[in-house]
């Protein structure tokens, strides 16, 4: 995955603030800030929400950034880990104002990363839910989810359609949710 210009200089400053560097975290603030601004107005005019609630989305975005930064993996691009969140933020705004927003899986699957449940789960806890799939979605989750390749990656190893991949990991983990809750209660 390819990084903009833009997003490199985001990501160098924002490894400079993790560093301890608060001026490099004030120019990613404010170099960070119109785009977020622009993106919020735009999905708030295309879900037919008033363009001035966009303000507060940037808000929180900025405010959720500050509070997260430290589960921002410098090893991966910064861009999708900004969009993931002001995506969330903005439907979090257009809920708390009573409005419902569905976001197309399509739109946000290949910025989804599963949380670290290694503390958890064993690496043999995972390998027996894992032997419980079929085979193709086996190989679709641990390439995804704990590999870390991209759907398009995966589809392309896997002789398949990109959306076929999706589909097979949404069941996958929808089975793997199903298993570990079942098996939880026996426990």
């Amino acid at each position: 995955m390819t990084m903009s210009s833009r997003e490199n200089d985001w990501a160098a400053w924002m490894r400079a603030a993790m560093a301890g560097d608060a001026g490099a975290y004030r120019q990613f603030l404010v170099s960070v800030a119109p785009h977020l601004r622009s993106i919020a107005r735009s999905r708030c005019r295309s879900l037919g929400a008033p363009e001035s609630e966009a303000e507060d989305v940037v808000q929180e975005v900025l405010l959720t950034i500050h509070l997260k930064r430290g589960s921002w993996d410098p090893s991966r691009p910064i861009g999708p880990w900004i969009a993931a969140i002001t995506r969330n933020k903005l439907i979090d705004v257009l809920r708390r104002r009573g409005r419902h927003s569905s976001v197309p899986i399509d739109e946000v699957m290949d910025s989804l990363r599963a949380e670290d449940q290694t503390s958890e789960l064993s690496a043999r806890d995972i390998d027996k839910l894992l032997a419980l799939l079929k085979t193709q979605q086996r190989e679709i989750v641990r390439s995804i989810s704990l590999d870390g390749a991209s759907i398009r990656e995966t589809a392309e190893r896997l002789k398949m359609t990109e959306g076929a991949v999706r589909v097979a990991l949404h069941r996958a983990l929808k089975a793997l949710g199903t298993l570990y809750r079942s098996g939880a209660r026996e426990d």
